[in-house]
């Protein structure tokens, strides 16, 4: 599928990475005078360049020799979002998907998801939560109101947050009171509300901040939604697709020597929904974070990061009376300093590190004992790295080794432990000119990601219509990634104008995952339990020779300040090599999709109007799903400093499409059709 959609689209892909200079044909208007502060920070074209958190040494995406995304500032603000999935839209290699159920989200990076093969952090807080079923299986809930940034790295190269990420990392980060205050206030508030027509949904929301002095600050936050049925684009409801979510946030900072920064928070939500007209669930999560840090820029050898986070999620389902609860509390632990020195004529950026996570993991059915599919179990899992970054003028390298080890405790126990090398290599040819911001790098990364205890230990029969026993797997063998990159970096600025910006990042990948697990048939043998299988066999988890990945991903953002555009192209093809040899479909791979955003800023760059088209191609092994294109728009007003206005239209086609990593074996759910959205916040502060 790769190399035939390759072929025919050489030309538009080509074309698509020059849009954003084209664009830049019109900005010969009229410049806007600049904005003061308070409302410039919002659509500040410097956003392009903001630092990930995912880098660990303070870098942008565009500095990084890895496939690395951020969401923040003004993309969020017109994002409008109403859940997680939301804010990634248009994120090369990034799906994300609900079943029809908008409060729980599943992320999929380059066609690899659940079981912890994406991390999803917030604040440090991992949010591991995974259940076996026909729901989705991955659950977290963030509310995009408290969201500052996410930062997305795909593949195995964020080797250094820790085990299991061999798709990739989703870090989101919260906001803070800095992030709230102006400059010259010392307390603010404001209030949200905002209405989506598809549903229809509600959300209010309030945010109050306090600056004690310069050295400490507290922000709390309350967001509550209510939102209804939906109807997908065909004007069908989608029965059961309705939630209730109320969040809550508090984040304060404390800065006891000039060097550094205690900060302690707290992020908590309740989200309920039903599944069918007998089942109802209700998820609780409470995440509390820590994070300390000292750096001094005359101490290079010291730049110390702590972080630590309790996470606790609880589920219960209530099924015709009869409940059942699954109870997931995750400890971890997350320490690292980077040293910067010289060596000669070679800089040094030495990071050194080590991790540890604890996932204990209990279920209860209303009968008192353990659910079947999702057995009590403890998973600990802990690792240490050494990476160092080198610098020679044109030539970076950036060098690592991790060492991964777990514990698996349930109906049994297993082991665990390996070595997972990273190496980039990255060259920056040009010295002046227009191609002065290149650098071509290739990398070649390896994670490694332990079972949980619902792969290891799952057992009983299956209910229904098909009954077939499970049987549990102590011996499952982790998972191996081993992907290759080859990528390009570009940046430039005053490229038309003295103000623009151009930002490409590019990369084609090869994935190998070893030892992939996935659920398999197991042959009937006399005196076996699936000797008694009424449906004629039995179901386990089991590692598949491998799964391979490729696929193309392209990155592309232009401004120059009154005008902006932006391109992503996400290509990826899957397949499963099992024991015999055979070759499969690999199940959940994403459509083939571009993306297109652009728009213009008027009154002083107050008012912002611009829209979103995405074109997706179901993928060959999909039997359900079918090329769809959605068309977005929206527009956002800074009336005055304190009053701000949003205006959103999601499918503004009404387009009737399912995504392709859906689970169909609970039920095909369409997604929403059109929706409008429309929002007011106000503020004060002194």
């Amino acid at each position: 599928m790769f190399r035939h959609i390759a072929r025919r689209n050489t030309l538009l892909l080509c074309g698509t990475a020059l849009v954003p200079l084209l664009l830049s044909d019109f900005s010969n208007a009229q410049e806007a005078d600049a904005l003061p502060k308070r409302v410039e920070s919002q659509n500040d074209n410097t956003t392009l360049d903001r630092i990930t958190v995912v880098s660990r040494t303070g870098k942008t995406p565009i500095e990084t020799m890895a496939s690395v995304s951020q969401v923040s500032g003004e993309q969020l603000a017109r994002r409008m979002a109403a859940t997680p999935s939301d804010i990634l839209f248009g994120v090369p290699g990034v799906s994300i998907y609900a079943n029809g159920r908008p409060s729980v989200t599943n992320v999929n990076i380059r066609g690899l998801q659940d079981a912890g093969r994406v991390s999803v952090i917030v604040d440090g807080a991992r949010q591991n939560f995974h259940k076996s079923g026909h729901e989705v299986s991955r659950m977290f809930w963030l509310d995009p109101e408290l969201v500052k940034q996410v930062d997305v790295i795909r593949g195995p190269s964020a080797n250094t947050f820790g085990s299991g990420a061999i798709g990739g990392v989703v870090y989101f980060e919260t906001k803070g009171a800095e992030d709230f205050l102006r400059d010259d206030e010392t307390y603010a508030l404001s209030t949200t509300g905002r209405y989506e027509s598809n549903g229809p949904g509600w959300t209010t929301s309030a945010t109050g901040a306090l600056r004690f002095n310069e050295n400490a600050s507290i922000l709390g936050n309350i967001v509550w939604r209510d939102f209804g049925d939906y109807k997908d684009g065909g004007g069908t409801r989608v029965d059961y697709s309705s939630f209730d979510v109320l969040s809550g946030h508090l984040k304060g900072t404390i800065k006891p020597t000039e060097f550094s920064e205690l900060t302690l928070g707290w992020t908590g939500s309740k989200n309920e929904w039903s599944s069918t007209a007998t089942l109802d669930n209700t998820l609780k999560s409470n995440a509390f974070t820590g994070a300390f840090k000292i750096t001094d820029a005359e101490e290079k050898w010291l730049n110390l990061n702590i972080k630590g986070a309790v996470n606790s999620m609880d589920l219960r389902e209530v099924q015709a009376g009869a409940a059942t609860e699954y109870d997931l509390r995750t400890s971890s632990l997350d320490v690292w300093n980077t040293s910067y020195f010289d060596t000669g004529a070679i800089g040094h950026e030495l990071t050194v590190g080590g991790d540890w996570i604890y996932d204990d993991f209990t279920s209860k059915t209303a009968s008192g004992g353990s659910n079947f599919f999702n057995p009590n179990g403890k998973r600990t899992i802990w690792g240490g790295y050494v990476q160092d970054k080198l610098r020679y003028e044109w030539l970076e390298v950036v060098a690592g080794l991790r060492y991964d080890a777990y514990d698996l405790e349930g109906t049994k126990k297993s082991t665990g432990n390996r070595l997972s090398p990273r190496i980039s290599v990255g060259v920056s040819p040009f010295s002046e000119g227009f191609l002065q911001g290149l650098q071509v790098y290739g990398s070649y990364s390896e994670g490694y990601r332990a079972p949980t205890t619902a792969e290891a230990f799952i057992s009983g029969i299956h209910p229904g219509g098909a009954p077939f026993p499970f049987l549990p797997n102590p011996d499952l063998k982790p998972e191996t990634g081993k992907t290759w990159e080859a990528g390009v970096n570009y940046r430039a600025e005053g490229l038309m104008r003295a103000d623009d910006r151009l930002r490409i990042k590019a990369a084609y990948f090869h994935n190998d995952v070893d030892d992939y697990i996935t659920f398999a048939s197991v042959n009937v043998a006399p005196g076996t339990p699936c000797s008694f299988s009424p449906m004629g066999f039995c179901m386990q988890n089991q590692n598949i020779q491998s799964a391979e990945i490729h696929g193309f991903e392209l990155e592309s953002h232009y401004d120059a300040g009154r005008y902006f555009g932006g391109i992503s192209v996400s290509i990826i093809d899957g397949e499963e090599i099992g024991l015999d040899g055979k070759r499969s479909d690999l199940k959940r791979i994403p459509a083939a999709s571009v993306t297109l955003d652009g728009g213009m800023r008027f009154l002083e760059k107050r008012l912002t109007l611009g829209g979103e088209v995405q074109f997706n191609k179901a993928p060959k092994g999909s039997t359900f799903a079918e090329d769809y294109t959605l068309v977005n728009l929206y527009a956002n007003y800074q009336a005055t400093e304190n009053l701000r206005f949003d205006f959103r239209v999601d499918n503004l086609l009404d387009e009737k499409y399912m995504l392709p990593m859906a689970d169909i074996s609970g039920g095909k759910y369409n997604q929403p059709g059109l929706t409008v959205k429309v929002g007011a916040t106000m503020r004060l502060g002194g």
